[in-house]
């Protein structure tokens, strides 16, 4: 079992929350948008932070350990990427307005996957806001127009964040977390992204950010549902169904009592992401790791049962 030191990111938008929320210590750079918390991303690939691997990265675990760590399935798939890249991201100002590709569309444009993604809310500011999907039709010609013009968030669909609320963003729906969220995100390997509308946002250069208004046009599902959140029922002591979609299953945890997990129908590792308290997990070999909050473990696709133990809440997430 792995943790990985995390990969802060700074931000024009970002917080002060993470540092604090992860218990990093005070000499921080400030704003801090994301901390990457289990990465295959190029150019920021998760280290191992102790333990006899400490010092490897990720793609090293993966060519070294291969089917082993990340399940043959997935290793025959994806080879040495490692598949998934989860997050916490701290919204002090909006973030963009913005859409990702598909897989097909991003192959187009030179990209070797899409992203399609998964918030969790944690405790955010009080009446924070993000954007998920759109509230009227539209054509690409109308979006364009209402990009010009500045009008876009008000085709768009909002709503008010509070602790544990889920929503899904499949690739082609356009989102954006705003001031105040506090989220963990889950979603494919893929760091590829298509600004829409900035809120006429400058740059430490003083300049606009770049906006990819014809791309996006063409990665916009411009389909319109009733509502985009994703709504399940909280329980203690079991795990919870959150999403399942080809690119990853998820699922949360409030545990008070110790429980058994059995994994020895799964062929892929798991990823456990840390929301409230502390716990202790062993796996079927004996070895032990402690989780709290703030804190991601990678489970190998060897481990196929582990005893959860402690007073914790958490995100448990595989391909």
């Amino acid at each position: 079992m792995y943790k990985f030191n995390p990969i802060l990111k700074q931000t024009i938008w970002g917080g002060d929350r993470i540092a604090a929320f992860k218990r990093l210590g005070k000499d921080l750079p400030s704003s801090i948008g994301e901390s990457w918390e289990v990465s295959g991303v190029a150019g920021s690939i998760s280290v191992v932070a102790d333990g006899p691997e400490a010092g490897k990265s990720l793609t090293d675990l993966v060519a070294e350990h291969r089917g082993d760590l990340v399940g043959q399935e997935n290793f025959e798939r994806f080879g040495t990427e490692f598949p998934l890249l989860v997050k916490f991201i701290d919204a002090h100002q909006n973030l963009s307005i913005q859409v990702h590709p598909n897989d097909e569309v991003a192959r187009r444009h030179g990209f070797p996957h899409g992203k399609t993604e998964m918030w969790y809310a944690l405790k955010s500011a009080p009446g924070a806001q993000l954007y998920n999907g759109l509230r009227q039709p539209l054509t690409p010609e109308q979006y364009k127009q209402m990009v010009a013009d500045g009008t876009i968030v008000k085709a768009l669909a909002h709503y008010t964040v509070h602790d544990g609320d889920v929503f899904f963003i499949p690739a082609g729906r356009i989102h954006a977390i705003g001031a105040g969220c506090f989220v963990v995100e889950v979603q494919q390997t893929s760091d590829v992204t298509y600004r829409i509308y900035d809120y006429q946002r400058r740059d430490k250069q003083g300049n606009l950010r770049q906006l990819h208004t014809a791309k996006a046009a063409e990665a916009i599902d411009y389909t319109v549902k009733e509502n985009y959140r994703t709504y399940y029922e909280p329980m203690q002591d079991e795990g919870v169904p959150l999403i399942a979609c080809e690119h990853f299953t998820t699922a949360v945890y409030d545990l008070n009592e110790p429980m058994t997990i059995d994994y020895s129908e799964l062929d892929s590792f798991v990823i456990f992401v840390g929301l409230q308290g502390a716990g202790e997990i062993t796996d079927d070999s004996g070895e032990t790791i402690t989780i709290s909050e703030g804190e991601s473990v990678l489970l190998p696709a060897t481990v196929k049962n582990i005893r959860v133990e402690g007073t914790i809440k958490f995100l448990e997430t595989y391909v």
